[in-house]
């Protein structure tokens, strides 16, 4: 079962909290380090340098940063979110005759799957042979739903660089132009993509709360 998709309320929410995580005690550092104009134009480009590696890092841990975590939202990659919608039908083709083994919906648990051929094995092994299956592979786990370190990366760099231009007159009115319009990019389409969810093909998606009545 696919994770519904993260509201641009908390998308908004999120990039506040990371922004003043980062922001304040950058700004902080570069005004007692350095004085006058010279703050303009330096703490921009270590805010910049500071948040890439701020979201880049917890994104290809973890899939979400501080301010993800606070709004109850996660990255990860469309591939994932596209396998979940897909039929049993499409996955079994896709996979060789594969069948399921955990049902998605389990909070906390990769869904597994296993090629026909293997699932008499694990039919035995339920019923009390607890023998593994005889060829000794291990059953293919299903897409991986969080960032790979490109993709993290590259999802960091296209929103952080262009607050590095902020100092540069033309570039600085370029980069205010692209965030207005990585913001409208998440009301085109269903998908809620922005410009740097489109290039990195990843989703925001709201992370699914622990199941109280299992304790």
């Amino acid at each position: 079962m696919a994770a519904p998709l993260a509201d641009p309320g908390q998308r908004l929410l999120a990039r506040v909290v990371d922004t003043l995580v980062v922001g304040v005690p950058v700004v902080l550092v570069v005004r007692a380090v350095v004085s006058g104009h010279t703050v303009d134009v330096v703490a921009p480009p270590a805010v910049a340098a500071c948040m890439l590696l701020y979201e880049a890092v917890q994104l290809a841990l973890w899939g979400r940063t501080i301010g993800k975590r606070f709004a109850g939202i996660e990255v990860v990659t469309a591939a994932s979110q596209e396998a979940d919608h897909a039929p049993p039908e499409a996955t079994e083709e896709a996979g060789a005759g594969a069948v399921w083994l955990l049902p998605a919906s389990v909070p906390g648990f990769v869904p597994k799957t296993a090629t026909a051929s293997e699932e008499p094995t694990r039919a035995g092994k339920d019923a009390g042979s607890g023998s593994e299956a005889g060829s000794g592979k291990a059953r293919p786990a299903r897409a991986r739903t969080h960032l790979d370190v490109p993709r993290s990366v590259l999802r960091a760099a296209v929103y952080s660089l262009p607050i590095a231009l902020r100092p540069i007159p033309v570039l600085g009115v370029l980069a205010s132009i692209f965030w207005v319009a990585n913001a409208g990019m998440l009301y085109e389409g269903t998908s809620r993509q922005a410009v740097h969810d489109r290039l990195a093909g990843t989703l925001v998606v709201k992370r699914p709360r622990p199941d109280s009545s299992a304790f």
